[in-house]
């Protein structure tokens, strides 16, 4: 089961971010694992289910809340999905923790496999080594100014919504980042 995270820094308050990660429909905008999530609204919370699309494949698939604590964590877990070699499903965790005048996150991917998928695990993690990083800094460019007034918080944000980086968005360097993987 290869399991892969990174960490970043968001200069926006924990409930913020928390918002933005509890409504699924935004991990189109920014994750590499998801291609589409279905626009209908979803109250969020343990069991909130969406329609997604996971990259590659042409039928949605269910995307289900597995774990929901406010301001702390949130797991969306991705409906099993065939193929000739097995199965896998796929596990998307964000965990939050404030961290001087914003917020600390740890993205994770975690992908069960199944059958001869099992010995592609090493190939997977790989994969996600690769595009986590580059999923996370999209999360921090896509969060990294203020939201619009007028974006509600459980809507997805559009980039009419973001402000544009001349407009003097300022996040501190100092701010801890890495990433870590197990396999």
């Amino acid at each position: 089961m290869p399991s892969v995270s990174t960490h970043v820094y968001v200069a926006r308050p924990t409930t913020e971010v928390f918002d933005f990660l509890a409504d699924a429909r935004n991990l189109a905008l920014w994750s590499s694992g998801v291609a589409h999530v279905d626009p209908a609204p979803v109250a969020p919370g343990v069991g909130a289910e969406y329609r997604y699309r996971y990259p590659g494949r042409h039928r949605p698939h269910r995307l289900v809340c597995a774990a929901f604590e406010p301001g702390r964590r949130i797991v969306f877990r991705g409906q099993r999905m065939w193929c000739p070699l097995g199965t896998q499903v796929p596990e998307y965790g964000f965990d939050l923790v404030p961290y001087t005048g914003g917020t600390q996150v740890r993205l994770s991917v975690t992908s069960s496999l199944r059958a001869a998928l099992l010995l592609l695990a090493p190939v997977v993690a790989m994969a996600w080594r690769r595009d986590l990083p580059a999923d996370g800094r999209k999360f921090c460019d896509l969060l990294g100014g203020p939201l619009a007034p007028s974006a509600p918080l459980h809507a997805p944000v559009t980039a009419r919504a973001l402000p544009a980086a001349s407009e003097g968005q300022v996040r501190p360097t100092s701010a801890p980042s890495g990433f870590d993987f197990a396999h």
